[in-house]
């Protein structure tokens, strides 16, 4: 676990962050705002759908915009006429939706990404016993109660699981999916009956720590709405490094939300 610095960390994800942005890590710390055109690439997080319509990304300081060449004259208006914290929310994000409307998109996923700081990062106990599990040992488990921890669309992916038992019964799963070379994203499942008794932060401390010891770097997504995951993520070590807005089309938002396609 100590064989990287927070710093390190720091940038290897703004390395992973430039190459799904199709920018370059010193983007994200110009403190002006930096529009790119979106393209695709190998070393990108599996799961984007690239080249984006358009996707914004700040750590803070800034926002990068990866777009469509259609996208782009709207989209540059809107992050030179707000600033990075006030792009991410309404009212403001209202003024994009509207802009992107004729083109028959609308804002999507809207996630907080944390990553671990080694000051806070350590392995946490519970009242359960933990054990680690390799993928062979997964493949009962791709059910809804563990939806989070793995992903059914992507089991190549799930490369690494620690769950928690109450006696022989799963209680508890964190599992990791390797969704891209040097960084490996946690998802964390508790049953409803177990939940609040330090299950959730017992299982991302632990699987953390195996990520880190194999080389790779932890992170963890949560919409900033979800305030358990939010907290697990903070009692765990995590701290929030970086936000995403990703817009999607329309038929892809309505079928979210369950809604039939007109």
């Amino acid at each position: 676990m100590e064989t990287v610095t927070n710093e390190e960390i720091r940038a290897a994800a703004l390395r992973q962050s430039a190459v799904d942005m199709g920018c370059a890590p010193e983007d994200f710390s110009r403190g002006r705002p930096v529009v790119v055109r979106s393209v695709s690439s190998a070393r990108a997080r599996r799961y984007l759908e690239l080249p984006f319509f358009c996707n914004l990304v700040t750590y803070g300081g800034n926002v990068v915009a990866s777009v469509s060449p259609e996208a782009e004259p709207a989209v540059r208006a809107y992050v030179e006429r707000f600033s990075p914290e006030h792009c991410f929310e309404t009212p403001n994000l209202l003024v994009l939706a509207d802009a992107l409307r004729p083109f028959g998109m609308r804002p999507c996923f809207m996630a907080e990404y944390f990553l671990p700081d080694l000051r806070l990062l350590r392995a946490q106990p519970c009242a359960y016993e933990t054990r680690l599990l390799e993928p062979l040992e997964l493949v009962g488990y791709y059910t809804p109660e563990w939806s989070n921890a793995l992903c059914e669309k992507r089991r190549e992916l799930d490369v690494l699981a620690v769950g928690a038992y109450d006696g022989g019964r799963l209680v508890g799963l964190a599992g990791c999916s390797a969704d891209c070379e040097t960084m490996w994203q946690i998802g964390v499942d508790v049953l409803p009956e177990y939940r609040r008794r330090g299950v959730a932060r017992a299982l991302t401390s632990r699987l953390a720590g195996e990520i880190l010891a194999r080389g790779k770097i932890p992170f963890y997504c949560a919409a900033w709405s979800n305030l358990p995951s939010v907290h697990n993520a903070i009692r765990s070590g995590f701290l929030p490094t970086w936000v995403e807005v990703t817009i999607k089309p329309e038929a892809f938002v309505r079928k979210m939300n369950g809604e039939k396609e007109e």
